[in-house]
């Protein structure tokens, strides 16, 4: 019997200038939300006080930009670099033009603008995407633009043995 098993991309396979849509999306909920702030020691009302929040330019409590953007990276994971990635780099350029709120969906894409394999670290390439998270409505909610570094797939097998 045939078996596959769900990995990443090589680098070999990851095609700069296509869009990777990564689904499903991932509903934001308030418990997830109070718990991700808290978690991470972020005491801002807006994330956390409602009768505060209810009085601010946006009239309610917003999700934790920073849980937003581990969610719209996280999507990306099982599609592109579960299992062949080396490294995570770093991040560029991260927006965040509109608010997610408790029960927005969040959906991510991906796009590869930049390859090159490593001049130090044969058998492993660097990577850049730039991702992108829509909610349920279409609107960009978070962007960014982040560098991995990835195997080839011969050198993964040869350090697999």
């Amino acid at each position: 019997m045939r078996e596959i098993e769900q990995r990443g991309l090589y680098y070999e396979e990851l095609e700069e200038d296509v869009r990777y849509r990564h689904r499903p999306g991932r509903t934001l909920t308030e418990a997830d939300n109070v718990l991700f702030t808290t978690l991470t020691m972020n005491t801002q009302a807006l994330h956390l006080d409602a009768a505060w929040s209810d009085g601010q330019p946006f009239g309610e409590r917003l999700v934790n930009s920073m849980l937003t953007l581990s969610t719209l990276v996280g999507l990306s994971v099982a599609q592109l670099t579960q299992g062949t990635i080396v490294a995570n780099l770093g991040f560029g350029q991260v927006a965040f033009p509109h608010p997610m709120r408790h029960g927005d969906t969040l959906y991510a894409e991906t796009v590869v603008t930049a390859k090159r394999l490593s001049a130090s670290r044969p058998g492993q390439g660097i990577v850049t995407l730039e991702h992108t998270g829509r909610n349920q409505d279409g609107v960009v909610v978070a962007t960014a633009t982040r560098q991995v570094m990835v195997w080839t797939r011969a050198a993964h097998e040869r350090a697999a043995r």
